[in-house]
């Protein structure tokens, strides 16, 4: 009966876009949608409305209230126009930017939602083609924006494609704007609240100035000239992976004086159905693989991909048998918090007033180099938008020396409030120069810091469950962890729990409760070991799946133990996988 009632509301919501003024194509795709036996399309285009998450509006692509389309597209921008209005009306011209990747309809939904804004008297700044999002964060606080958006799905496979509000900050919105914004679009009753004709005299075309002066900016954070100049003609594999890091991560090594960059022809070609890689996530060791490969063939000493929107990074390096090994993103951010902090002391600019951020499921290895040094760090919700509000509070008071998450995002200058593969790209340049200078290499740098700090090794385990039956499977098993809570991992006890859902923490050793000092609730759950060991769990935000962020330490004595103990962990990974029957 549930199913049948479902059905039901979704085709009297299905209907109404057959009667409405939306357009003929879109009528016939809904038509076929209801005409079809199968009725799980319908349903899963129907069922629900699509809802800002960690990263925004994100969704297939489709006709539906719960796939991105210029209807759903126009409706947030007109609900994010009406709020600007209320929010700013006091301002004679309130102004957005919007950027956009290299997604299929990317440049179409970010021209519709110019016309919207446009003809909401908004004044628009466009980017005359795709660019990466840090650049737009950057571009919102260099016109004085009140808000601007980004049309991407980051590293999500070709199907989706996405919507980032921005604020005038230039960080991804948070509460009490997020979810303002939301009632403003739940009051769009129809189509035809949406101002679809736009005034073409309130948008501005960008480009090419923004850029130069943003590669300009992030010169200013290279620490390590002299390193540079001695090491410029290291061999550097880049790839875009068909993505919006073409326009600025050569331009940006090049500017930082790189003279041997390696590009890989076939996946410089921009395109929406990223036709080299299944999914153009450099999470994923496939998605390097043609970067590897040329590499490989031209003894190259690094090798680096940045995601469509170019705010994340994937790196590989070689390890001490000259093979190419993939760093994740915690032994990334080690590496580069590690370099921050030792070329600021280096160089005098430690006060004792800097500051560092991590999200919650990242390796508190970060903590460990921080708090050595004198750098305070800061622990926040996943989502860089967290991150870019520590970045607010602290704003003249405090020095931001970097930020990151596990997955691979981070931040090195605080004139951008997101997560910036462009900087990060030249900045992983930059110690790879610095550590050969030092004798080194990107591999024994990273062995050293565990030597040092304590050798950490973390897994990601994602579980997909698609749809509305995945949503309520992954709903499910939280609910199941919580209410029947793990008391051994891996033959170590648990010692502690955190739900940040409830702001409630519980220590098993002291018996006793404590509170979450949190901004707000999020649906994560985190176990922690007596042997160091920490289990985050958490349903995505963007993605249909649940999260397991598994993180292990122990002592390492020198680099030639690491292999023993690094294979040791991987062991120790499958018999967590057991304990929370995954």
């Amino acid at each position: 009966m549930e199913n049948e009632g479902l059905l039901v509301e979704v085709t009297a919501k299905a209907q109404t876009w057959l009667k409405g003024n939306y357009d003929a194509d879109t009528k016939a795709a809904v038509k076929s949608l209801l005409e079809n036996e199968d009725k799980t399309e319908l349903i899963e285009s129907f069922y629900k409305d699509l809802e800002f998450g960690t990263g925004g509006l994100r969704g297939i692509m489709g006709v539906g209230t719960n796939r991105m389309n210029i209807y759903t597209v126009g409706a947030a921008t007109q609900g994010l126009s009406n709020y600007l209005l209320k929010e700013f009306s006091d301002l004679k011209q309130i102004s957005v930017v919007i950027g956009h990747d290299c997604r299929n309809n990317s440049r179409k939904f970010a021209e519709i939602s110019a016309d919207i804004f446009s003809a909401n008297g908004i004044k628009v700044y466009l980017f005359d083609s795709l660019r990466p999002t840090p650049e737009i964060s950057y571009a919102i606080r260099k016109f004085g924006s009140q808000s601007g958006i980004v049309i991407t799905a980051s590293h999500n496979p070709k199907e989706y494609n996405g919507y980032k509000a921005y604020w005038n900050d230039g960080a991804q919105v948070i509460a009490p704007h997020d979810k303002n914004i939301i009632a403003e679009v739940n009051r769009i009753s129809s189509i035809d609240d949406i101002r679809f004709q736009g005034n073409k005299d309130l948008t501005e075309i960008i480009g090419a100035e923004v850029d130069a002066q943003f590669i300009e900016d992030i010169k200013k954070i290279s620490l390590s000239a002299e390193a540079i100049a001695r090491n410029k003609d290291i061999k550097i594999v880049y790839t875009p992976i068909h993505g919006s890091g073409i326009m600025l991560v050569p331009q940006a090594l090049r500017a930082f004086g790189f003279t041997n960059i390696i590009d890989v022809p076939e996946q410089n070609v921009i395109s929406g159905d990223f036709p080299t890689v299944a999914s153009p996530n450099p999470e994923e060791p496939a998605a390097l693989a043609l970067a590897v490969k040329k590499a490989e063939e031209a003894g190259a000493e690094l090798v680096m991909a940045t995601d469509p929107d170019s705010d994340r990074i994937g790196a590989a390096i070689r390890n001490d048998k000259g093979e190419f090994i993939l760093v994740n993103g915690n032994q990334t951010f080690a590496i580069y918090i590690y370099y921050l902090i030792t070329r600021w002391k280096e160089l005098g600019k430690v006060t004792g007033k800097e500051y560092s951020v991590r999200t919650i499921v990242t390796t508190s290895l970060v903590d460990k180099i921080a708090e050595k040094n004198g750098v305070e760090m800061y622990e926040c919700y996943t989502g860089f938008k967290w991150i870019a509000a520590i970045m607010r509070e602290n704003e003249g008071k405090k020095t931001y020396i970097g930020g990151g998450e596990e997955s691979y995002g981070f931040l090195a200058e605080d004139f951008v409030r997101d997560k910036d593969a462009v900087s990060a790209a030249v900045l992983l340049a930059e110690i790879a120069a610095w550590a050969k200078d030092n004798g080194k290499s990107l591999y024994t740098l990273l062995q050293d810091i565990y030597v040092e700090y304590g050798f950490s090794k973390e897994k990601g385990i994602s579980v997909v469950r698609k749809g509305k039956s995945g949503a309520e499977e992954i709903e499910a098993m939280m609910k199941n962890y919580r209410e029947n809570p793990i008391k051994e991992i891996a033959g170590s006890k648990v010692t502690l729990i955190k739900d940040f859902a409830k702001l409630e923490g519980f220590d098993f050793n002291l018996n006793e409760k404590f509170t979450l000092e949190m901004p707000t609730t999020s649906n994560v759950l985190q176990y922690f070991t007596e042997d160091g060991t920490k289990i985050s769990i958490r349903p995505s935000g963007t993605e249909p799946k649940i999260k397991f962020y598994i993180e292990m330490h122990s002592k390492l004595k020198s680099r030639e133990d690491y292999d023993v103990l690094d294979k040791a962990s991987d062991e120790k990974v499958s018999q967590i996988r057991k304990s929370l029957g995954i």
